[in-house]
């Protein structure tokens, strides 16, 4: 069972992800910056691999 600490890491760490996720196709889509938003979404899916190891 984790604390409350580590429970609020991880949502914060969640709500990043999503943020990358979400900011990174807003570069591919809008601004045709496909180098900086595919880095972005890189980094979404590895803080969220890093989320489901802490809670799995």
């Amino acid at each position: 069972m984790s604390s409350g600490s580590t429970s609020a890491f991880l949502s914060i760490a969640m709500i990043g992800a999503f943020l990358l996720g979400a900011g990174g196709m807003w570069l591919i889509v809008r601004r045709r910056e496909t180098k900086k938003g595919l880095l972005m979404l890189v980094a979404a899916l590895v803080l969220l691999g890093n989320v489901l190891i802490w809670t799995v």
